[in-house]
């Protein structure tokens, strides 16, 4: 595998792009950073769990911090010491996943309206 050059982007570039292309997220502290809200544990588990698949099958790693009521996600890429396309990328990956909503797309009926079925507070 040839390894590709994967250059930080200046701070302006990641805010610019965020609004463009990732507005639930947020530069914070050199990351870029989502909160999921959740209706419990079981829901913040579940969405840690989606991330950790997205992010190990990428190899790309961010930080979690998962509590009852949430999942926040901390997204840089360590071996350049900054935000690259790659976070980008996982972050628009994460975003679909995490968000899809099938009852808005066709045959799948998507999780019940009741909040004791509902495990996800945002809404795609």
């Amino acid at each position: 595998m040839t390894e590709i050059a994967i250059k930080p982007l200046p701070p302006q570039e990641v805010e610019q792009r965020l609004a463009r292309e990732l507005p639930g997220w947020r530069l914070v502290d050199g990351e870029i950073r989502r909160r999921f809200a959740t209706h419990g544990w079981k829901g913040s588990l579940m969405v840690a769990n989606v991330i950790g698949h997205l992010a190990e099958v990428a190899w790309h790693h961010p930080d979690l911090v998962v509590s009852y009521g949430g999942v926040e996600v901390r997204l840089s890429t360590h071996s350049p010491k900054g935000i690259t396309d790659r976070d980008f990328a996982l972050a628009a990956q994460i975003d679909a996943v995490v968000l899809w909503q099938p009852a808005h797309e066709g045959i799948l009926e998507g999780t019940p309206a009741d909040p004791g079925a509902a495990y996800l507070k945002d809404k795609a």
